[in-house]
């Protein structure tokens, strides 16, 4: 082959693929048909690795509307004629580059992907993972990519409501960056990306076209080193208010009914746009890129298919119809083109001034080759799972709890929640910081409850039981504010899948992931696969990430994590007792905290999940909870901490007897357990119910006073807890 390896390396093709695209195509592609292929056959398009474990998944449900790998994002039904859209996707790459552009555009690009079905975005989430603050390139990444969220966000009107920030040594050079939204359409108004048939116009509408972006997809398809700063050009660059007006006029278009389809130019651009639509329906293309506005000179045609300018749009219009929809453009200022039309011959039919410069059947460049591994655990992850957890420490209880509420992994998010507008829309029922975010649904009674979460140090322990309690996890936080999760979207976070120990990871984790979805009858819906995540340094610890949305049908129902009352009990479920052995500290925040290392494993059982789930959501829509809040990260002492410091109020703790360590009983993370408090008033029904339910449960002790005071175990005044809490992520970005 005359193909040079240069050229290979720089689209993320192997020799191996190109041969099999000559094959296919019985002829060697030139420079433009390499650079289309080179990018619909990229990881981050193409999903080469993970598309044969993503099909594990289960999406079909009686309320899924659109499931996963359908469209740009999934939908589900929730009732008035209503669909809530939503996905979360990754901008991990570009964020290691150039963190403030890297997260704007990101944003962007996730909204785009919701608004590209006619739906109106309501909602962001955004879950970041940096290493320690005590770096200056880790706090130069976290704060440019905060401020870039918050830049592009605030600016588009859309809330920022919630989110995770972790900090582990294993993000250090690549960070991550994950974002979600959510957005609500009419069922008739939901767009979706398809051509229909052969006649109809591409209208290719919103920002010019420049140089920025090109092969941002190969970019975020190979490992971060040395060279990675080469490629700054591959980040792309964004503006917000265009995108603002972008996003009213598609809008506006959809609600025409003139629209066919609709596809944001995303990943890949103006090439993955117009060919995955095609693809979609069987079709084929004819674009001119003689005709794509742009904004720089000398623009070759490689260029222009590859570019990833942002707040741009691909529309599919019937003829008769396109002087109806570029009449609302031009009443926004946007341009809108006609380049090229559909065909029914099924080829990716690309000309400049009317000469063809590539021309491939679609079919072919939408089908990359796909790798099934045998993933092979790292042999040395039995003996770190198989750790005994007995050296624990000796400080005072006190002290541990004020270090863990002090680590930046637990302590206060408020700094950074403070820099995103969280009450645009005024929808916003519970603002950042609780179990979860709780948005009102306009016209209707109902609310809705978003989360985002995971825990890497789980899924290293063991992929499989870490991506379940993933699953598990972000749905307990919904319980916890009384909504029923109806369905949940993932960003599959991991490091270089050719390694066999890292495709054993990542697959682990799926069937970890799928197994908790169907236990608990969450369909995954939508989702986004970020590979390569690995640096010189060595890979990010794997970090699937769960998006989920629940539903409220009354919003006057909804529960915070928050004690309210003096005098209310305080029970936690999932458990008889407050002790607990040493093993549920595997993979703890207290370990990492206090003795710098992660070993043992967490542990989950899904059908206790399940009942206590059950439980919880049925006694809060009864009204007999006044506060719920899941125990996770720093144990049963931190979750009692937060609802303390949230209600400012204080706990007078029964007396309960420990034989073993203090430290596993307060700060173990055995999952499954919930606190609850209840008014005196209603506790006789609360453990009845409980009992008939055969629901393990112990009353902890009873909301009181201004202390935290288990009696022989911890007394630590709210104050103190709290000023330990708040200065934590402050305190981390001060150091220097």
């Amino acid at each position: 082959m005359s193909i040079d390896q240069k050229t290979l390396d720089e689209i993320a093709l192997t020799r191996a693929e190109y041969e099999v695209l000559v094959e296919r195509l019985d002829r060697e592609p030139n420079h433009l048909e390499l650079g289309i292929v080179g990018l619909l056959w990229s990881e981050h398009c193409g999903y080469q690795h993970s598309k044969p474990l993503l099909r594990l998944f289960e999406s079909d449900a009686p309320h899924v509307l659109i499931g996963a790998g359908k469209e740009n994002a999934g939908a589900v039904d929730i009732g008035d004629n209503l669909a809530i859209v939503m996905k979360v996707e990754s901008h991990n790459h570009p964020s290691a580059i150039e963190p403030y552009e890297g997260a704007a555009t990101g944003v962007g690009g996730i909204v785009r992907d919701i608004f590209s079905m006619g739906a109106r975005p309501i909602a962001l989430l955004n879950s970041l993972f940096f290493g320690p603050l005590s770096d200056a390139r880790n706090r130069y990444l976290y704060e440019g990519v905060v401020s870039g969220i918050s830049g592009y966000g605030n600016c588009l009107g859309i809330p920022d409501v919630g989110g995770q920030i972790t900090f582990a040594d294993a993000y250090s050079r690549n960070p991550l960056v994950n974002a979600m939204c959510v957005g609500i359409a009419k069922h008739e108004d939901v767009i979706l990306a398809q051509t229909g048939e052969s006649g109809n116009v591409l209208l290719l509408v919103g920002a010019d076209t420049g140089r920025d972006g090109i092969h941002g997809a190969t970019f975020a398809s190979v490992e971060l080193d040395t060279e990675s700063e080469e490629r700054r050009p591959a980040v792309q660059v964004g503006n917000p208010f265009l995108e603002k007006l972008l996003l009213e006029a598609c809008l506006e278009a959809a609600q025409t009914g003139a629209l066919v389809g609709m596809q944001d130019l995303g990943a890949g651009g103006l090439t993955s746009s117009a060919i995955e639509c095609a693809s979609n329906d069987g079709t084929g293309i004819d674009l001119d890129v003689a005709l794509v506005p742009r904004r720089e000179d000398g623009m070759t045609p490689y260029e222009v298919m590859l570019s990833e300018s942002q707040e741009r749009m691909l529309m599919i219009v019937a003829p008769e119809n396109v002087d109806k929809i570029q009449s609302i453009f031009d009443r926004w200022d946007l341009h809108s083109v006609a380049i090229g039309h559909v065909t029914d011959d099924g080829m990716a039919r690309i000309r400049e001034k009317g000469e063809i410069v590539a021309e491939m059947p679609v079919r072919i460049i939408t089908d990359p080759p796909l790798y099934r591994l045998a993933g092979v655990e790292d042999t040395k992850m039995e003996a770190i799972r198989s750790s005994t957890i007995d050296d624990l420490d000796n400080d005072p209880t006190e002290k541990t709890l004020l270090k863990i509420l002090n680590s930046s992994n637990i302590g206060d998010r408020q700094s950074v929640y403070q820099q995103y507008d969280h009450q645009v829309m005024n929808n916003t029922v519970v603002a950042p910081g609780a179990d979860a975010a709780v948005l009102r649904i306009q016209g209707t009674t109902k609310g809705i409850a978003l989360k985002t979460d995971t825990n890497g140090r789980y899924c290293w322990s063991n992929p499989f039981i870490g991506g379940a309690i993933a699953v598990a996890e972000t749905a307990r936080n919904l319980i916890c504010m009384g909504a029923r999760p109806l369905a949940l979207t993932n960003c599959l976070n991991f490091a270089n899948p050719e390694k066999l120990e890292i495709y054993y990871q990542l697959e682990q984790c799926i069937l970890g992931m799928q197994q908790a979805s169907n236990s608990l009858s969450v369909p995954v819906i939508s989702g986004n696969v970020s590979l390569y995540n690995e640096s010189e340094d060595g890979p990010i610890l794997p970090t699937p990430l769960v998006g989920m949305v629940g539903l409220i049908d009354n919003i006057d129902k909804h529960c915070t994590p928050a004690f309210k009352n003096a005098g209310d009990l305080v029970y936690v479920v999932g458990s008889q007792k407050l002790e607990q052995d040493e093993t549920t500290l595997g993979a703890s925040e207290y370990l990492s905290v206090m003795q710098h290392e992660t070993k043992g494993t967490p542990s989950i059982d899904l059908d206790l999940e399940s009942l206590i789930q059950d439980f919880v959501l049925k006694t809060i829509d009864k009204q007999l909870i006044q506060s719920a809040h899941d125990v996770s990260d720093g144990g049963i002492a931190v979750a009692i901490a937060e609802s303390c410091i949230w209600g400012e109020i204080g706990l007078s703790g029964d007396t309960h007897a420990l034989n073993g360590s203090k430290d596993a009983s307060l700060f173990g993370e055995a999952q499954s357990r919930i606190v609850l408090s209840v008014t005196p008033e209603n506790s006789d029904q609360f453990e009845s119910l409980a009992k008939e339910g055969n629901i393990p449960f112990f009353k902890l002790g009873t909301v009181q006073g201004t202390n935290l005071d288990l009696p022989g175990i911890v007394n630590l005044t709210v104050d103190e807890m709290t000023l330990a809490w708040k200065n934590a992520l402050a305190e981390s970005v001060e150091k220097r």
